[in-house]
């Protein structure tokens, strides 16, 4: 279902046509306020490549790839009562979004049934056209469980939220697969305008299920890795390999964010464990910290436990941000023994720290270009050579974006 040059054209007609603000409204049908949005994202990676290329249009012999990241298109309905409804879909990765039909109760519960995010990390959950660096943090990557097809229950109030969740395969064949159950809680104790703190805590345990092959069903495989923080990047330099005695996945998290005013300092803890039938479990952990500052003195908002980017004060000049972001992951869960002979014990998947520093530039209320630059140290064991490889490559990045 190739969709992608009639949908762009559709989407970007619409953009122009419309007054900038975030979504397009359409029409009143059957009670239902419906609404169009769309975003869409062109990247840039170039690659200063170490020991392992990263370009993914190997083997073209350059050094740098650039292609449209993102083409979503979403309609949503208001209505009627409590209902509320969304359609969503990439098409420039022939998928489904945000599928769901929702009900709100008195108060702050509601009931969600369809595909929609799952109730762990923070990063995920926030907008993605909203996202402080253009690639998210290895952990988000790595570890956070997206959007998968189930129910949700969700409550809160003023300043905590509780959500629970059950969860099946995603929608679009060929993805995310394992059936489990997720939540979340999150408490604010300080919910002040400019003036926000946010801590949280949530988990998910779901069957180890990969896509399987020709030969294989799938059941019983896991595996963990995460590309350099470059989304276009081909190789992974850290990957736990494929674990075929797998039983289940389970992944906590730890999660706080602080406003001050045009300051936001947020971070994220994830520990991911991997049962195994015939040997000992896989553990693996990852975390970041990243600081965000609105150079031209905007801050953000902040509701049913996550937070947002507003617009610019001055649309003419844009609102423009410097970022800062520190991640680390780390998939050795065994030991090296140089020997000789040399052998391991366990498994070593790797470990990798980044920094990553980046310019923000939001334009009007539609447009947003970002300059990130990732500097990457990263570390794993070689079967080929019975020894552990560096690789520490660097990357600029570039997206340009447009959303409504």
């Amino acid at each position: 279902m190739k969709l992608l040059p009639n949908l762009l054209a559709v989407a970007v007609l619409a953009a122009l046509s419309a007054p900038a603000f975030a979504e397009t409204e359409f029409d009143v049908i059957g009670g239902s306020e419906i609404s169009f949005e769309g975003l869409l994202q062109a990247d840039y990676n170039k690659f200063d490549n170490d020991l392992v290329s990263l370009n993914g249009d190997i083997p073209d012999g350059l050094d740098s790839d650039g292609e449209l990241r993102r083409a979503e298109l979403v309609f949503k309905g208001k209505g009627p009562g409590m209902w509320n409804w969304v359609v969503g879909y990439d098409a420039k990765a022939d998928k489904f979004l945000d599928v769901n039909v929702s009900y709100k109760f008195t108060g702050f519960t509601t009931l969600t049934v369809g595909q929609f995010k799952q109730p762990n990390s923070l990063e995920e959950l926030s907008s993605t056209k909203n996202n402080d660096f253009i690639s998210k943090a290895m952990t988000t990557n790595m570890q956070a469980v997206a959007r998968r097809m189930g129910v949700s229950l969700a409550t809160g109030g003023d300043n905590w939220t509780l959500t629970g969740s059950v969860f099946g395969r995603e929608m679009t064949r060929n993805l995310g697969n394992g059936n489990g159950y997720g939540a979340r809680f999150t408490f604010a104790p300080i919910n002040e305008a400019g003036n926000i703190l946010h801590l949280g805590v949530s988990g998910v345990d779901f069957k180890a299920r990969d896509l399987g092959t020709v030969t294989t069903s799938g059941n019983d495989r896991a595996r963990l890795r995460v590309r350099p923080d470059a989304d276009l990047a081909n190789a992974r330099l850290v990957d736990s390999g494929q674990f075929t005695d797998a039983d289940r996945i389970r992944t906590l998290g730890a999660e706080a964010f602080w406003v001050k005013g045009p300051v936001k300092i947020q971070a994220e803890y994830m520990t991911t464990d991997i049962g195994r039938n015939l040997n000992p479990d896989f553990s693996a952990d990852s975390w970041y910290v990243s600081g965000v500052w609105n150079i031209t003195g905007e801050t953000w908002t902040y509701k049913t436990g996550n937070v947002a980017t507003g617009l610019p004060n001055n649309p003419a000049g844009g609102m423009w941000q410097l970022g800062l972001r520190y991640d680390k992951a780390d998939l050795n869960d065994g030991t090296f023994v140089p020997g000789p002979p040399a052998k391991v014990i366990g498994a070593l998947g790797g470990q990798e720290s980044n920094w990553t520093v980046g310019v923000n530039w939001y334009w009007h209320s539609n447009f947003k270009f970002a300059l990130n630059y990732v500097m990457v140290d990263s570390s794993r064991y070689s079967s080929a050579t019975k020894t552990v490889l560096e690789d520490n490559p660097n990357i600029l990045e570039f997206r340009a974006q447009l959303y409504w």
